[in-house]
């Protein structure tokens, strides 16, 4: 990388950096990082976009619609490995039982955590955004409390990370996680290889596929569901309420993440209305709602 440019951000701008439609008319997207370079000052966040030619005004432009001020331009060594570097500043997360990290941060894994190593880059979903870890602890809590699920889908699965985690807990299930992008399937199954993660369509392995919400042969072959996991936006998730109860098995659960807490209400009344209950509607600025289906349909 030869350029990185920092604008000051919001925490929630920061956070928000992952469910960003970037740079889409680019030949050579950046990569886009959110950081916060001081815990004493929690809302004041960084966005660093480190670009291999010297940036445009169209995306200079579009970099500031991100923060809150005026982009700083830096010229770096061509010598170093800026994507790399970047992900020096992606402190693992603890969420639950789970730990996970960026390859920079191997060493620092505990003897007593369930152990994920997701490499920043192309596809989003790598526990450092709030929702992801939200639903790190939200899956937890349910195997805590001693649910068993035995036919789990992922919705919007970014690099795989949720679905590994379900495996993890209920690891005699079967698992299909679902994307949008190809390019995040392909990670995902990158991802899944690092972390010993068996892809397949029997119990305890996952099976990776290109799906618009759910509209997909593989996800209605495979419904209905017990654990329905979708961390996307709040928008899609109250359009996909109707299609996501329709796939959920009597009583099963689906964890919804990706909205902000002023969208959580409308969100949980979105599949209350389908016939759902609420379990929990979280709490913070990146809520995770938890809600159980009927027994009977």
């Amino acid at each position: 990388m030869s350029y990185r440019v920092t604008i000051p951000c919001t925490r929630a701008q920061g956070e928000a950096v992952p469910e960003a439609d970037l740079f889409l008319a680019s030949a050579s997207p950046p990569v886009v990082v959110a950081d916060e370079p001081d815990e004493a000052r929690p809302n004041e966040w960084v966005i660093h976009a480190y670009f291999d030619s010297e940036p445009t005004d169209d995306e200079l432009a579009e970099l500031k619609q991100l923060g809150t001020g005026e982009p700083e331009i830096e010229h770096l060594e061509d010598s170093t490995d800026w994507v790399t570097k970047s992900q020096q500043g992606l402190q693992p997360i603890r969420a639950g039982r789970f730990f996970v990290h960026t390859p920079m941060h191997y060493a620092d894994r505990p003897a007593d955590t369930v152990n994920f190593e997701i490499d920043a880059g192309l596809a989003f979903g790598t526990g450092q955004h709030a929702t992801t870890a939200g639903c790190l602890d939200a899956l937890d809590r349910l195997a805590v409390s001693g649910e068993r699920f035995s036919n789990i889908a992922d919705i919007g699965t970014g690099t795989g990370l949720l679905a590994f985690a379900a495996l993890a807990l209920w690891p005699d299930a079967k698992c299909i996680a679902t994307d949008i992008d190809p390019i995040a399937i392909d990670v995902s199954r990158d991802n899944a290889a690092i972390n010993a993660v068996r892809t397949g369509h029997g119990a305890g392995e996952l099976l990776l596929a290109v799906a618009d919400g759910m509209d997909s042969p593989m996800l209605a072959a495979r419904a209905p569901f017990d654990l329905l996991i979708a961390n996307i936006l709040a928008g899609p998730l109250i359009e996909l309420a109707p299609a996501f109860t329709a796939a959920l098995a009597p009583g099963g659960t689906i964890i919804l993440a990706g909205l902000l807490d002023t969208q959580a209400d409308a969100v949980a009344w979105a599949f209350e209305k389908q016939g759902l209950e609420l379990q929990d509607r979280g709490t913070g600025e990146w809520p995770v709602v938890v809600l159980k289906g009927p027994t009977r349909k």
